[in-house]
Formats: structure tokens, C-alpha cells, sequence
């Protein structure tokens, strides 16, 4: 892991290579969604959590199929921002997700 793991709690919005450590609860229904290149491509919403709180983990593509609830993950590199007031945070570009 490069750089420190942060509780869920502390993250905010708006912050970038975050690395945390959580819990899956929860995966939604992915959903279709055409990106802003005109591409077709698939998102779903998770709940993770720590110890700390609760977070939305949003999921694009192939991680989609790779995060199921129960899972132990860890988010490198993540990016955190907020959606209609709440934050949530994604892998983004750059992050990567692994799975325990």
C-alpha cells in the first residue's frame, strides 16, 4: 500500500489519493451511462464501510463484477466527491481496487 490508510470518516470531498481499507455491504444494479467520450459503459453504486463509518464506493467497468457484498477490499490511489451532497468515493483514472 502506498501512503497511509484513512478511516472513512475522514474522508472529504474533493481529496485525492486516498487509501482506505472497508468492508463491502452492499452492491447495486449496475446501470448504462454513456461517458462524455460517447462510449457506452457501466456504473454501480456500493456501500463499504470500516470501522469509522459508511461511505458510497462508486464502480465502473469490470469492478463492477470483481466486488460482491462481504468482500474485504482496499481502495489505492481513490478519489473522493460528492453527489448530491454525499460523498462517495471511486478508484477514479488512476486508483486501483483490490480485493482481500
Amino acid at each position: 500500500m502506498v501512503g497511509d490508510i484513512v478511516k472513512i470518516s475522514d474522508l472529504k470531498p474533493g481529496t485525492g489519493n486516498v487509501n482506505i481499507e472497508a468492508e463491502v455491504v452492499s452492491v447495486d444494479e449496475p446501470r448504462e451511462v454513456m461517458t462524455k467520450f460517447g462510449k457506452r459503459t457501466r456504473v454501480a453504486n456500493a456501500t463499504i464501510k470500516d470501522d469509522s463509518g459508511e461511505i458510497t464506493l462508486t464502480l465502473w467497468g469490470d469492478d463492477i463484477d470483481r466486488v460482491k457484498g462481504g468482500d474485504k477490499i482496499s481502495i489505492e490511489n481513490g478519489w473522493v466527491s460528492e453527489f448530491k451532497g454525499t460523498p462517495q468515493i471511486s478508484a477514479g483514472k488512476y486508483g486501483k481496487i483490490n480485493v482481500k
